[in-house]
């Protein structure tokens, strides 16, 4: 084969890759949040007191959490899908959500007598907390997953847990806006075991449906 040869072919090739789905993954989070909506304001819907619950800083800690692990996830996601991106560079801007929780699970401790810890801690929505998390991320998941197959990510698991991170991070903001436990320690405790759960799964189908 001539240099010249060897050189268009190499373009072409080149040119032939595909880049990271951002747009593929972005519509497909909006398409399966679209559906989890209607699932929540059809089962659930937003809790009676929300205006007033919107004034206080527990309520506004989950709101900020959850949107927190929405858009690290959408960035690791994204990245994930590039078969060159490094995972721990994709991965680290997750850490600074249980950096957030553990934050504002010490404010709390410290402004409340030790009494009252478990009771708050417990809550009265764990169940729900950790069945509902799941069952509102299962479309997002879904589609997540069909669009991630247009990347070529290097570590199939790594994307199907970050696909199962952004779900569960959608479905868990919804579930804020309807659940009343707004302790930050019962959200430090009950929704990461329903978001890993998710995670798990995600990983565990990624790395069927993601190979390549």
């Amino acid at each position: 084969m001539r240099t010249e040869d060897l050189i268009r072919a190499l373009a072409a090739d080149t040119a032939a890759t595909p880049a990271p789905p951002r747009r593929a993954i972005a519509m497909a989070l909006a398409a399966g949040a679209a559906v989890t909506a209607l699932l929540f304001f059809a089962l659930l819907g937003l809790r009676g007191d929300i205006a007033t619950a919107m004034t206080a800083w527990r309520f506004g800690l989950k709101l900020v959490v959850t949107s927190a692990l929405i858009a690290t996830a959408l960035f690791a996601a994204i990245r994930l899908s590039d078969p060159l991106a490094p995972p721990r560079a994709a991965l680290a801007p997750v850490l600074a959500v249980p950096a957030l929780l553990a934050i504002g699970a010490g404010v709390e401790m410290s402004a409340l007598p030790h009494d009252e810890w478990a009771m708050r801690w417990i809550g009265k929505n764990s169940l729900v907390c950790l069945t509902t998390i799941p069952v509102l991320a299962l479309a997002p998941l879904g589609a997540l997953l069909y669009a991630m197959r247009s990347g070529a990510p290097s570590s199939p698991s790594l994307a199907g847990a970050a696909a199962g991170l952004l779900a569960s991070g959608s479905a868990a903001f919804l579930y804020a806006t309807h659940c009343t436990d707004d302790s930050p320690l019962f959200v430090a405790t009950w929704y990461p075991i329903a978001i890993l759960a998710v995670t798990a799964a995600g990983a565990l189908i990624g790395r069927k449906v993601l190979r390549w």
